[in-house]
């Protein structure tokens, strides 16, 4: 990234799987974003403390310690942090866990394996990145 590109938005991801934890974040970085990372709800917390400035929350669903429905819940009854978007990411999601993430007002669920793609396009939604002009898409 060059030096005078800032950053886009600051990301955290959480998921116990650590492979599948670096993979997306290697893959939002490169796409300009920021990403901390955590593999427990606890640690989700602690990096939100430590990263005001966080705009989006990727989290895993099925952890062993909390879930990630938990860590939700918790964002949801944080006044400062209620309306911070999440999206889920679930290998099992079943129709108790959807109808939940609904009244969580979760953005979006992704089925593992994630397709990026799509991942990315939501993302380019949420936080449409100012194109600089000689960079324009020819669609």
């Amino acid at each position: 990234m060059s030096a005078s590109s800032s950053p886009r938005q600051q990301l955290l991801l959480v998921d116990d799987e650590e492979d599948a934890l670096l993979e997306l974040a290697e893959l939002l970085e490169l796409e300009g974003f920021c990403c901390f990372t955590a593999t427990t709800v606890k640690l989700a917390l602690q990096q939100l403390t430590r990263h005001p400035d966080i705009a989006l929350v990727i989290t895993d669903l099925r952890m062993p310690e909390e879930s990630g429905l938990s860590l939700i819940r918790r964002l949801r009854e944080h006044t400062a942090r209620q309306h911070l978007p999440v999206i889920v990411i679930s290998g099992h999601a079943d129709m108790a866990d959807v109808s939940d993430l609904l009244r969580l007002q979760v953005l979006d669920l992704f089925r593992k394996p994630i397709y990026h793609q799509r991942l990315l396009d939501t993302l380019d939604n949420l936080f449409p990145q100012a194109a600089p002009a000689s960079a324009v898409r020819i669609s």
